[in-house]
């Protein structure tokens, strides 16, 4: 089915949009242009849109704005934005509607292969090198989905020799019923469980990207982390795994030998990246590369993997040096939104570093956060609603040794404190190792703000 097909289908239906955020902005401007009865849902209301509520009636789109926006939804498709939880819409779908979401639309209709990576942590990094190798290779590659860029308006011009590389977060999962041609389970730990109904729950939803597969598709799963490992057995395709333990070799897949990325296929074993080829800091981003080789394994040439690692410097907001000033590195890994993701970022420095952390909860436990704070970080510098539980974690833990713990109110005191105490050599880590919502309205304006205040700094 192509897009028009679809578009087509949708002619004398009533459907609606949930979530007038950015990234339904280019459905609702596809579904309107193709003459489609249309019906946008927020919970903000009229004021908070702005000049948007107007712009989108004079279109033809019809509003639900306000706190009862989902109430007696009963039209025949509904368009379910991923941060909404498809509980929310139980009772529409009784009444008869159809609950989609643009990439479930997305898989129906995207017209060359599909590349998915999912996972807890390092979801965006091993998206962008996945993309970015295939890129290197020659190919035409259609970058989007959580990363936050939306391709649904875009299929027309995507062309069956092409790739389609997409980040899928627990929420868009939960109702997809296709799986990718390549499918990438990075790892999976506890993490928005202030959102989903439990741990079970949230597996099951990253269950989704395996379990549709075919035997001609490939599942690319972390040997070491045992639920990856446990849900391998979902798919019907072949399965590579990774794994840097290198008291380990998988059945078939990446590990590490002589300081290398090695990986063992069908046809034996050849080793692909040395790690001193790797310009990101850190053993996560190792694993990170470790998945996007398998996944393009057979597609991309070594030659083109090791030439690319040399020279990628990651991604913004993941471990990105923001400034060198008097010799002290700020990083900014805002992106770290739970206690998993902030351990990976202190590992990835030989040095102990100074670390702001802090922000809104989601329901995950801090206790495994305490011991490596104290074995990671010279000073802890706290800020936002979880800096009480970030701190018990870090004083209960049996290796505390009295590290210097200060809670500061806001990012601007957070950073002028990390200045008085820092000497050239230092590291200073933004990785607040929470979610951003209690003060931004995402991670990304986290880390501008953050990226503000050092680059405010004086040079002197």
């Amino acid at each position: 089915m192509t897009l028009k097909d679809y578009l087509k289908s949708l002619r004398g239906k009533h459907v609606a949009v949930t979530g007038i955020g950015v990234s339904n902005r280019p459905l609702l401007r596809l579904l309107l242009d193709a003459g489609i009865d249309v019906t946008a849902c927020d919970r903000k209301g009229r004021e908070a849109l702005g000049g948007l509520a107007e712009e989108l009636e004079a279109d033809g789109c019809k509003l639900r704005l306000g706190e009862g926006y989902l109430e007696g939804l009963d039209h025949d498709v509904i368009f379910r934005t991923p941060g909404l939880h498809p509980r929310f819409l139980e009772a529409a779908k009784a009444r008869g509607s159809v609950i989609t979401s643009e990439m479930e639309v997305f898989f129906d209709v995207c017209p060359c292969p599909i590349l998915a990576v999912t996972g807890s942590d390092g979801k965006t990094t091993t998206t962008t090198i996945t993309a970015r190798l295939l890129q290197a290779a020659g190919y035409t590659v259609h970058l989007g989905g959580n990363i936050g860029h939306p391709l649904l308006s875009e299929a027309p011009s995507i062309q069956p020799t092409d790739w389609a590389v997409v980040e899928l977060s627990s929420f868009q999962l939960l109702t997809m019923r296709k799986s990718p041609q390549i499918a990438i389970l990075t790892n999976l730990a506890p993490n928005h469980l202030d959102i989903h109904t439990d741990m079970e729950e949230y597996i099951q939803a990253k269950a989704a990207v395996l379990a549709y597969q075919t035997p001609s598709c490939t599942a690319v799963c972390n040997w070491d982390n045992e639920i990856t490992r446990e849900l391998s057995n979902r798919t019907a395709g072949k399965v590579l795994y990774f794994t840097r333990n290198s008291d380990k070799i998988p059945p078939q897949g990446c590990f590490l030998r002589e300081d290398a990325i090695w990986f063992r296929g069908e046809d034996g074993e050849r080793a692909v990246l040395p790690l001193a080829d790797i310009l990101l800091p850190g053993d996560h981003n190792v694993e990170n590369y470790m998945a996007a080789i398998c996944a393009v394994n057979g597609i991309v040439p070594d030659d083109s993997i090791r030439t690319f690692a040399r020279t990628f410097s990651g991604v913004e907001h993941r471990i990105e040096l923001v400034r060198t000033r008097h010799g002290v590195r700020w990083y900014n890994d805002s992106i770290a939104s739970s206690p998993s993701r902030t351990i990976a970022g202190l590992r990835a420095f030989p040095e102990k570093v100074t670390l702001i952390a802090g922000g809104k909860d989601k329901g995950v436990s801090y206790a495994p956060l305490g011991p490596v704070i104290n074995d990671h970080v010279k000073l802890l510098i706290l800020c936002g609603a979880t800096a009480q539980a970030i701190r018990e974690a870090t004083v209960c833990a049996a290796n505390y040794q009295g590290l210097e713990i200060v809670e500061v109110p806001d990012y601007s005191a957070a950073v002028a404190l990390a200045d008085q105490h820092a000497s050239e050599g230092d590291v200073v880590l933004l990785s607040p190792a929470s979610t951003s919502f209690d003060r931004f309205q995402n991670f990304e304006e986290r880390g501008r703000v953050f990226k503000e205040f050092v680059m405010a700094l004086p040079k002197e």
